[in-house]
């Protein structure tokens, strides 16, 4: 989808929108970003020409991605986003979610671009019952290049007979290896994020309840006010 204006002059739009109705900077954006057929300013940025590639096309086969943010910036819809894009490609397509209802996902996917033409392709999962071990039985035959969204990172071991966190990442980043899957993580950020004077969080701000590894990921997508910053890990 082409912008109707340059990115920056969208951003110059914002602005003068948050200053003459008195609202939140992010709120204009995501007004902006709605007039120019997107859901928030986070997805709009992240494809903000015809020359900038999609997320998923920085990808490679195998990949374990983060996306991080704090309640509410739009990492939800990211990686929706993604999974969007990987059905447009003719990929495979599975949202596993802890989270939300399979009702309240479709409502969501909804509401992105191409979401109603191309979201009833889309697998979602809302068992209680997943964790590692769950989604490799799930995506066995699956095929290479399929894209799995999981919602999310920090209620992997919420059950304690589930195993803990580093055992099941550690887990899916073989399984990925080997079978080509692309695995994207949704995470939160730490509270302590807001009061550090930063304008994007990063891998130190990961909330982690229990002890992990970041390394094992290899790509982190971070968002906050509806910027975003896609970055390597490993």
């Amino acid at each position: 989808m082409k912008l109707s204006q340059p990115i920056y002059q969208l951003k110059r739009r914002a602005k003068l929108l948050a200053r003459t109705d008195t609202i939140p900077l992010h709120q204009a954006l995501d007004r902006i970003a709605q007039e120019e057929g997107f859901s928030a300013w986070s997805l709009l940025s992240s494809r903000h020409d015809m020359s900038a590639p999609s997320m998923l096309s920085q990808l490679s086969d195998g990949e374990l991605l983060l996306i991080a943010a704090r309640p509410g910036h739009g990492k939800t819809l990211l990686g929706l986003q993604l999974l969007l894009d990987a059905v447009r490609e003719a990929r495979s397509a599975t949202f596993f979610t802890l989270e939300y209802t399979k009702e309240q996902t479709v409502k969501r996917i909804h509401a992105l671009p191409e979401g109603e033409a191309l979201g009833d392709r889309i697998e979602i999962v809302t068992s209680d019952e997943i964790s590692a071990d769950y989604i490799i039985r799930h995506l066995a035959d699956a095929p290479k290049g399929t894209v799995a969204v999981i919602d999310y990172l920090q209620i992997l071991d919420q059950q304690r007979s589930k195993p803990g966190l580093p055992e099941q990442v550690s887990a899916l980043r073989t399984f990925a290896r080997n079978t080509g899957t692309v695995l994207a993580f949704i995470s939160q950020i730490d509270r302590s994020f807001e009061t550090g004077g930063k304008n994007l969080p990063d891998l130190r701000d990961v909330r982690l309840p229990n002890q992990l590894d970041l390394g094992l990921f290899t790509k982190a997508c971070f968002l906050h006010n509806r910027e975003l910053r896609l970055q390597h890990v490993a």
